[in-house]
């Protein structure tokens, strides 16, 4: 289970991993090896709230596709257990993004600078 906040938890069989090799520089290692990772999360499958899955369908995140889901590709290190890590440190983070409700906005009545201007 990955615990999202004190009551929101996510069973890991609702989230796919794959292993991809990474690009860029590396030498010859980095065509051997698959360090890269890729995670994937289908917000209308999961066990997440309703709310929590409208707030994320409504961001405009470039990690979420037009099909209602999460794609977080992640290749900052050399090991695989680290940047499995940081993907999910990712996905923690904008799941919990999605929970925060902004506050309302009160009317204030105009300043005496502004009215004088």
């Amino acid at each position: 289970m990955l615990q999202i906040t004190a009551t929101i938890a996510i069973d890991d069989a609702e989230i796919d991993w794959q292993a991809i090799r990474a690009s860029g520089p590396g030498g010859q290692h980095v065509n051997k090896t698959s360090t890269a990772i890729k995670l994937m999360f289908d917000i209308q499958r999961s066990s997440l709230p309703e709310h929590y899955k409208t707030a994320l369908l409504q961001k405009s995140d470039h990690r979420i596709t037009a099909s209602g889901k999460i794609i977080i590709k992640c290749q900052q290190s050399r090991s695989q257990e680290m940047n499995r890590e940081t993907a999910l440190q990712q996905l923690i983070e904008l799941i919990k993004s999605a929970g925060i409700v902004p506050k309302k906005r009160h009317t204030t009545k105009p300043t005496y600078g502004s009215q004088q201007r």
